[in-house]
């Protein structure tokens, strides 16, 4: 959270909740934490991005051949 604030990204509170669940899990001991899930969730924020330009460009194309 302090990487997001200082370069000023925005995060939502999904982020937040999450990222802060996995920190007080890897505090009380590393095993605590579900590090395949906690991958898999990193995975899909990385992908969230991507994939709504993909879909907003595909959307634009489609309409751009209807309309125009």
């Amino acid at each position: 959270m302090l990487a997001t604030s200082h370069y000023g990204l925005p995060v939502s509170t999904t982020h937040v909740i999450t990222s802060s669940v996995m920190g007080v899990g890897a505090t009380r001991r590393l095993s605590a934490v579900r590090w395949g899930v906690a991958g898999n969730i990193v995975f899909a924020w990385v992908l969230t991005i991507p994939a709504a330009g993909a879909v907003a460009a595909l959307v634009w194309a489609l309409l751009h051949a209807l309309i125009g």
